[in-house]
């Protein structure tokens, strides 16, 4: 052996072993991981719904309502994963308790979270700041059915089997689409830890998609929950799984499973609300989930909730019972209802609202469900529009523009389109090179991945979103900003999903959609422009007039002479032609031994024209006429 192989040889390489059987340790953890970041963030503040077959569901569901379906594209070669973030190691018993009576002890310090509520007649705003800061944003307005998460006495009218799904008369304009998935008995181990019951469990009666046409035949009554309300051509989307959520459990009626949410992360209380979930007087033939507002919570608040739960479900069964279909047996609550419910937590500081009826009934709503918390609700008298007092209406304005800006100087450009989302990140005010470029790059791409998280909780955008960033070179950073989406839609309690940004500097993301984004919701199509967003110019305009004149002109008779046309046009449009085009207008009289006569139309479209026989005063032809 000769120096020089020996050398190579004795190179410094380490020996890494498999860990035995810390090493399947370590790989469970990091499959919970994986389970976690596919949730991203979702927390049971909504009903729950098994999302097992969900791209499944969707095609089905598309293919029902006319889309077509897109090919899908493999992956890339070169596609990155980002590592996975380990968990934290865990605390003793004997700090962990340290720390919760020193946190006990201690004067609570203000979060920075406040609710402002402006009640109106026609509709109800919700905007939740943190820090002077608009982090979420929620409209409802109330002459409008609230369709979402309700319980309907439904009839199947029809089955497809090519589809794999029934559609259902809820009663309302379009049928539900109720996929055979969200009728089979779903398993809860996806979303969240399942609590074994004490006892025997019974036993359920297994059954498959082949025995649904037997079970449900056209005609047939079936009680299903609405999951997503109608969204274009599509119909409302349905589930069998019927969930009802109180403040600190989720109630089941049709299923004996229990669980409890994954976002509670301490071992030591997991184990307490675990005996708790246990040891509560729930049917056999039902089931719960503990919510993350459990947290910390005694039994006599968990006994509470499931009473008023059941005396709810106890209505609705009533009018399944009695009521004929097609019905609704369920109504969610209205949007003060669900934020004394869902957002009125102890990291709240304030709730503001500016109508006396409002304020009461949010007292009263508050007294029920915990009284503590009912100091905080607050009347706002004061003439300023509450949301003018404390800048939201500014915010909004500058969120729901076309271009949002950011502190660094960068800007985000939102388009929404049937098809995807498109958000373009720019440089703005950052340009240059040198050694500096790499670390500017970054830090706009940072600041644009925490503003898109903001932005899709604001629009209330859903579907696929693709996100353009800024080119970045080093693999380091495009993961340092997929890392960073990662961790601001943990707090979206819309479910997920995120890919790792390519070469290219594309990020491709989903986020469910439950109800039509805000600007499709509360904006109707330009009768202007019809959805284009854009109209054509007066010079275009000017040459295709000229177009047709010279059209008509070259078809007449040669021997035809003083020629009168009258051409009438948009305001816009007949000022091009007299100022900048005057010199054209007179030269093609000229050549063509006519004579053009122009009158202007404010009623007109800015595409709009219509040219007139002078002689006769008959219409030649008519361009661009509105419907």
């Amino acid at each position: 052996m000769t120096k020089k192989n020996f050398g190579k040889r004795s190179s410094r390489k380490r020996f890494r072993p498999s860990g035995g059987m810390q090493a399947k340790l370590l790989k469970k953890d990091r499959s919970e991981d994986d389970r976690e970041d596919m949730e991203n963030g979702r927390i049971l503040d909504e009903p729950v719904y098994d999302k097992t077959h969900e791209s499944e569901i969707l095609r089905a569901e598309n293919k029902a309502a006319g889309i077509k379906e897109e090919p899908k594209e493999s992956a890339s070669d070169g596609a990155e994963i980002s590592p996975k973030p380990r968990k934290k190691k865990e605390e003793s018993g004997v700090v962990s308790s340290v720390k919760k009576l020193i946190r006990k002890l201690l004067p609570k310090k203000p979060s920075g979270t406040e609710i402002i509520i402006n009640a109106e007649s026609l509709e109800t705003r919700i905007g939740i700041m943190k820090n002077n800061r608009l982090e979420d944003f929620t409209i409802e307005r109330n002459n409008v059915e609230r369709i979402v998460a309700s319980i309907y006495k439904g009839k199947v009218r029809n089955l497809e089997n090519r589809l794999e799904a029934a559609f259902v008369d809820i009663g309302i304009e379009k049928n539900a689409f109720l996929h055979y998935w969200d009728i089979l008995p779903a398993n809860l181990e996806k979303q969240y830890e399942v609590v074994e019951r004490k006892g025997k469990r019974r036993s359920i009666p297994r059954i498959s998609k082949k025995d649904i046409p037997k079970k449900y035949p056209t005609g047939s009554e079936i009680i299903l929950q609405i999951q997503k309300g109608p969204i274009g051509t599509k119909g409302p989307r349905a589930t069998t799984h019927l969930s009802i959520p109180g403040r600190f459990l989720v109630l089941l009626p049709y299923s004996d499973q229990l669980g409890i949410s994954k976002k509670i992360q301490d071992p030591k209380e997991r184990k307490r609300l675990k005996s708790i979930l246990q040891s509560l007087d729930i049917p056999e033939n039902m089931g719960a989930i503990l919510r993350t507002a459990g947290e910390g919570q005694r039994k006599a608040y968990f006994v509470r909730d499931l009473t008023l739960l059941m005396d709810q479900w106890k209505e609705v069964k009533e009018r399944i019972d009695n009521k004929p279909a097609p019905t609704c047996v369920y109504r969610e609550p209205d949007l003060i209802e669900r934020t004394v419910r869902d957002f009125l937590t102890d990291d709240v500081d304030k709730i503001l609202i500016d109508d006396r009826g409002a304020y009461e009934r949010m007292q009263l709503l508050t007294q029920k469900v915990s009284p503590r918390s009912k100091k905080k609700v607050q009347f706002y008298s004061e003439a300023q529009p509450i949301f003018d007092r404390h800048g939201i209406t500014k915010q909004l304005e500058q969120a729901f523009s076309r271009k949002v800006t950011l502190k660094s100087g960068g800007a985000l450009v939102i388009d929404e389109t049937e098809a995807l989302v498109a958000i373009d990140v720019n440089s703005g005010s950052h340009k240059g090179g040198g050694k500096d470029q790499s670390s500017t790059i970054i830090r706009v791409n940072m600041e644009a991945a925490e503003e898109v998280c903001r932005q899709l909780k604001l629009r209330n955008m859903g579907g696929l979103i693709v996100i353009d960033y800024i080119d970045m070179k080093q693999r380091r950073d495009r993961e340092k900003v997929f890392n960073k989406m990662r961790e601001c839609l943990r707090h979206d309690k819309a479910k997920t999903h995120i890919e790792p940004i390519s070469k290219l500097g594309l990020m491709e993301m989903t986020r469910q959609r439950q109800s039509e984004s805000v600007q499709s919701a509360f904006h109707d199509e330009c009768d202007y422009c019809k959805g284009r967003g854009v109209i054509k110019s007066p010079v275009t305009m000017s040459v295709e007039i000229q177009r047709k004149l010279t059209e008509i002109l070259k078809g007449r008779q040669v021997d035809q002479g003083d020629s009168l046309l009258r051409i009438v046009v948009n305001p816009n449009v007949l000022d091009r032609l007299c100022k900048d085009d005057e010199d054209l207008i007179i030269n093609f009289e000229k050549k063509y031994l006519v004579k053009l006569e122009f009158r202007s139309e404010t009623a007109f479209h800015a595409e709009q024209f219509k040219i007139v026989d002078g002689n006769n005063n008959s219409e030649l032809i008519s361009v661009g006429e509105q419907s």
